[in-house]
């Protein structure tokens, strides 16, 4: 199949082309900055240089790739959630979940995309007995600090899991770590490798029913047996130490 990746620069990103050049997926990438273009390529993905924020520009490159999926990885997040930084991100990213989504969303409609699989993320479920499954609501509690976050985060699943004739997926993520993270652990219970984040982006190609799904690993706030049962995923999936994006970067 023909795979549209937005954010393929990113750290889910790098770490999911080559999973889906392996599988034999054609991968378009995007990034915003001209400079990583040559580095997709290496990984296997034909380099699309476009912001999510111009809707035309996106939606003429989504055309032209001719996509049968459109996974959205886009974020704009300081590498291991930096609290430092994170006040100046969270507005920042919850424009990309909100009005880029839109955008993405839009233009997988009108080129006729089959499948939309999404990043969300699994810690910001209201208070309660965890762990929680896909239907316990989320922490919209006025008070709540990252009330701007959150409301990013249901503009973006609302847009992706309600828009026909698109299957919309939403992954709610763990707390990542790994390579291109910043944290080389888990920084919380329930966090989730990139390698096993990117995994599931993969298997949600093909697999499982529209609807949410909770990737982390145990132990967590959030319940994951439904991405284990639906989409055959394993919290402890790695990649390979050398890359498979090394030899496929050779190849094309």
């Amino acid at each position: 199949m023909t795979i549209f990746l937005a954010g393929a620069g990113g750290a889910i990103g790098r770490r999911l082309v080559p999973l889906l050049r392996a599988a034999g997926h054609q991968v378009f990438g995007t990034t915003r900055d001209p400079a990583k273009a040559e580095a997709l390529r290496r990984l296997g993905a034909e380099p699309v240089v476009v912001d999510v924020f111009d809707a035309r520009a996106l939606s003429d490159a989504v055309a032209a790739a001719r996509p049968d999926i459109v996974i959205h990885q886009l974020t704009d997040l300081p590498p291991g959630l930096d609290p430092a930084r994170m006040a100046e991100a969270g507005p920042r990213n919850a424009r990309i979940r909100s009005e880029g989504t839109r955008n993405l969303v839009a233009a997988a409609r009108e080129a006729g995309v089959r499948r939309l699989i999404a990043q969300s993320i699994a810690w910001v479920y209201a208070p309660g007995t965890p762990p929680y499954a896909e239907d316990h609501p989320l922490d919209r509690s006025p008070d709540n600090p990252r009330r701007v976050s959150i409301d990013g985060v249901v503009a973006l699943e609302t847009q992706v899991l309600h828009t026909p004739p698109l299957e919309g997926i939403v992954l709610r993520y763990g707390q990542f770590y790994g390579p291109g993270t910043g944290a080389d652990a888990p920084p919380a219970p329930g966090s989730v490798h990139v390698d096993a984040a990117a995994r599931a982006a993969l298997l949600a190609v093909d697999r499982g029913r529209p609807g949410l799904f909770n990737v982390a690993e145990p132990g967590g706030p959030a319940l994951v047996e439904k991405a284990v049962r639906e989409l055959g995923w394993d919290p402890a999936f790695r990649l390979p130490e050398r890359p498979l994006g090394h030899t496929l970067g050779a190849a094309v």
